[in-house]
This record gives structure tokens, C-alpha cells and sequence, in this order.
């Protein structure tokens, strides 16, 4: 028998599939006619692998047809099954990555097939996506908690990754040296139990069964290494498109951050909200400036990250879809990534891209701006986003720090409030030196004069008028863009 049938990295394992504690119960539950079926679990736990396992057990009792979402043709099928409901049995994967109406309309087509039963006419769907995934679909359409079910395949334990194990050994005719170590670094995710086993294996040339018994080396660190590197050709590029940011600057390190957080974690989708309060401050200020609108819009914009990578920005959780490259980005060279993608270590020693300085009465102004730069891609300090970060410390201290040194650039809006306010007088203060360093930029409102800003440095004059209809726009044209292309 050959290896690459005994330890299986690509389609389902036949030979070494281990049924989840609950399969029996999920069977009944797909076998039941009108009943809407939720499968949920992380990447890596085999809830398709235990979906079609079960398909095969009663294909010839009750027929399936599979559409994943991620697969163009199939989204158009399933867009087919929504604008016409008619009886059949299907199963919908990945349904997480659908859009909103696409989801609302499903969960209503089993909302009617879980009120009608064995005698409905509406289709019988099976869903399966990511945690959370149920609760999702009963927020979607509530009525339908009680006639749903809802199970989740959970990674294995210790004995069911070693029965996968004690499997491929009996098949192979060898014997593992340290097969604890197998579940110790997989952490019951069966993919990885797989490819670690193979890996295993072929560092130790065992191809296919042996003649007689062999005893095989597993050092796991050696192994680990061995993995990185066969993975390396298929995730390098991934990561570095990621670490780099919409538009790549040498101080834009806050998506290699972000992404150095994410290494960190075991169980996935991650709640981003979670994340934040439990990493330090660098990544902190990060996974902040990242989470309500740049994540997204990163992901969506670029095909390579959108086919690895799930983020939604209403539930804020946050998905390495491939178990292959969440190993990757958990065992990476982080040091040497930083390199690859350009940050050095004097460009990237700044937490932020800019930090607006303002007086009270231009806030509606300054938090214009700040949202718009990001939409850009530029890490912007506005108070309001980063309040949640230092609850607990002193304003002037973190003020000064921004104002000082953990910022590239600052963007001043002048007039006589910021001349005669308390704070703005304090980070003028701050970011004094800056101004001959031409980190400055200001915008002036008015002809207001001020100590330590010279009369002729060069900055933008904005009329600035709120009730003006195209007041966005202006800020847009005659700010935004201009900041921008000083700064990048």
C-alpha cells in the first residue's frame, strides 16, 4: 500500500478516516426529511470529510446534491435553488462566505422546510461553515432554533488522533518512536494529523507498507521545519500579499502585525474583539486600525487573499480557511518575513503613518480625514478609534509618545482654537522638532499665528464650511489626496 494512500493531505482519506464522537447523530439528523442540518466546526476538523462520508452511507436511501461556495458555477446553482425552492436534498459548503441576502434567503428556505417536515416541498438543506455558523443562521431567521440541527465537530482528542495514528501504522507495517507528539503538535486537527504523519514517514523513507517492521524518528522540531519549507512555495507569496497592505509602504507594518497576533492563536475563526484585549500594545493598535473597515476591503480586493482568508466586519470574526496555512503562518520565520516584504527596521519603527492634531470644535474635520486616509490604507492615530487601547493610562503620556515618536508624520489643523486649547498647545509641544524635520503638515483654517510653526511653511488652506453639500468631496480633493501623496 502506498503512503500517500494510508496518510491522506489531499481529498478524504479512506483508509485512516475517523468518524467525529458525533457522526451517528449527524446521520439521523441528514437522513430526516424537511430538517435543517447546521455542521459547524473550524478548519481542520473534517466536517466535509464527515458530510460525505455520510452522502456515501445513504446515497442509494436519500440522494444529495454538494455545492461549495467558494466555487463560482455552484454559486450560481445555489442562486438557482433560492429563486426556485423546489423540493430536493442539498448540501451547501462554505456557506459563511455567501453574502448576506444569499444567506437570509436560505435560512428562510429551511425556515419553511422545518415547518412543513417530511411533507414539504422545500428543500432539505445541510450547511456547513465555521463556528458560529449556527448561531448565524438562527440570528438570520430565528423560528427556526428548534426544528435545526445544529452540530459541531470539535478537533479530536488524544485517543481519536491516535486511532488515525495506530491506522496508518498497521496498514504501513511501522512503528511511530513518539506518536504522542503527533497529537501534542496537531492539536487534534486532522489534516495536520495527516500531513504530520506523512512527513514523518518520509523523512524516514517509508514510501509504501514495509516488509517488516520499522521503527520511524519523529523529532518534532525537525519535522516542523521540513513542513515549512515543502509549504513555503505555496504560502510565501500569500503572506507576504497580505503582510504588505492594500498599497505597500515601508511604515505600513500593521497588517505583518496583525498577522503575528493571528500566528498566536489555536482555534479559529478568531473574534477580533476578543483578540484586541489579549495582545500586547503594537499588536493591539493593529488588529484596531485594521478590524472596522481595512481587513475587508483587503481581503476582498485581492483574489489570492480572498480564497485563503475570511473576515466579516459586522461579526468582526476573522478566518484562516486552509489548516495548511494556518501552520505556515504559526511556524513562519517572522524575522525573515519582515525582510521579504520591506520593512526595515528604521521604517518601521513607527506605530502610525500620521497623527492628527485638533481642537475640539474641529472634530467632525479631523475624524473626516482620519477615516478617509485609512480607507487608503495609512495607519492614522485619531483619538476616538484608540480610546479602548490605553483605558487605564494618562492621556499625557500617550499623547506625548504619539506626538513624539510613534508617528511619521503630523497632520495639525490650525486655527485659533488649536493656538489657545490646552491639548493642542501640549502636542504642538510635542511634535516641535517634527516641524524641522518637515513631519509637519498643516492645515490652516484661519491666519492665526503660533510660536514654534514658521509663517512660511508650506501647508494647505481649507475654507472650512460644514454645511457646504460638497464639503466631502473638498476634503477628499483638497486635503486627503494631497496628505497622501506626501506621506507615501
Amino acid at each position: 500500500m502506498e503512503l500517500t494512500e494510508v496518510f491522506v493531505t489531499e481529498g478524504l482519506p479512506k483508509f485512516t478516516y475517523v468518524e467525529p464522537p458525533n457522526y451517528n447523530e449527524i446521520l439521523i439528523d441528514v437522513k430526516k426529511a424537511g430538517k435543517p442540518v447546521v455542521i459547524e466546526g473550524q478548519s481542520g476538523t473534517g466536517k466535509t470529510s464527515t458530510i460525505l462520508n455520510i452522502l456515501d452511507d445513504i446515497k442509494d436511501e436519500v440522494p444529495f446534491t454538494y455545492f461549495s461556495a467558494r466555487k463560482r458555477e455552484d454559486v450560481i446553482n445555489i442562486v438557482k435553488l433560492i429563486n426556485d425552492p423546489r423540493g430536493g436534498n442539498y448540501v451547501i459548503d462554505d456557506f459563511h462566505r455567501l453574502v448576506d441576502n444569499f444567506k437570509i434567503s436560505l435560512s428562510n428556505i429551511a425556515k419553511v422546510a422545518a415547518d412543513e417536515g417530511s411533507n414539504s416541498n422545500y428543500p432539505k438543506l445541510v450547511i456547513i461553515g465555521i463556528n458560529q455558523t449556527g448561531s448565524e443562521l438562527l440570528n438570520l431567521s430565528p423560528d427556526i432554533a428548534k426544528r435545526c440541527g445544529i452540530h459541531k465537530i470539535k478537533p479530536g482528542s488524544e485517543d481519536v488522533i491516535m486511532s488515525i495514528v495506530e491506522r496508518g501504522e498497521k496498514l504501513l507495517n511501522i512503528k511511530f518512536l513518539r506518536p504522542k507528539s503527533i497529537y501534542s503538535e496537531s492539536k487534534g486537527d486532522y489534516w495536520l494529523t495527516q500531513l504530520l504523519c506523512q512527513t514523518f514517514c518520509l523523512q524516514n523513507k517509508v514510501l509504501k507498507t514495509q516488509e517488516s517492521l520499522k521503527i520511524v524518528s519523529s523529532n518534532i522540531k525537525d519535522i516542523r521545519k521540513s513542513i515549512i519549507d515543502r509549504l513555503e512555495n505555496s504560502y510565501n507569496q500569500i503572506v507576504k500579499e497580505f503582510c504588505r497592505g492594500k498599497r505597500f509602504r515601508p511604515s505600513n507594518n500593521g497588517y505583518i502585525r496583525f498577522l503575528q497576533a493571528i500566528s498566536k492563536i489555536n482555534d479559529f475563526p478568531v473574534d477580533l474583539n476578543e483578540l484586541v484585549a489579549n495582545v500586547e500594545e503594537p499588536f493591539k493598535v493593529a488588529i484596531n486600525s485594521l478590524k472596522d473597515h481595512r481587513l475587508n476591503v483587503h481581503i476582498k480586493e485581492k483574489k489570492i487573499l480572498n480564497s485563503n482568508f475570511y473576515y466579516s466586519p459586522d461579526t468582526k470574526l476573522f478566518n484562516v480557511e486552509d489548516p495548511a496555512l494556518q501552520y505556515y503562518i504559526k511556524h513562519v520565520d517572522w524575522k525573515k518575513m519582515t525582510k521579504e516584504c520591506g520593512f526595515t527596521k528604521s521604517n518601521g519603527s513607527h506605530t502610525f503613518d500620521i497623527a492628527i492634531s485638533f481642537a475640539g470644535e474641529n472634530r467632525e474635520l479631523a475624524e473626516e480625514i482620519a477615516m478617509t486616509l485609512r480607507i487608503l490604507d495609512f495607519e492614522v492615530f485619531y483619538d476616538r478609534l484608540y480610546e479602548d487601547n490605553y483605558l487605564g493610562s494618562s492621556w499625557g503620556k500617550e499623547f506625548e509618545r504619539i506626538f513624539t515618536n510613534d508617528s511619521k508624520f503630523i497632520v495639525c489643523i490650525l486655527d485659533e482654537h488649536h493656538r489657545r486649547k490646552i491639548w493642542p498647545t501640549f502636542e504642538r509641544e510635542c511634535f516641535a522638532e517634527k516641524v524641522q524635520t518637515n513631519e509637519v503638515i498643516p492645515i490652516f483654517l484661519d491666519d492665526t499665528k503660533f510660536v514654534g510653526i514658521p509663517q512660511d511653511l508650506i501647508g494647505i488652506k481649507f475654507k472650512y464650511n460644514k454645511n457646504d453639500k460638497t464639503i466631502q468631496d473638498r476634503i477628499r480633493k483638497e486635503i486627503v489626496y494631497k496628505i497622501a501623496n506626501r506621506v507615501q
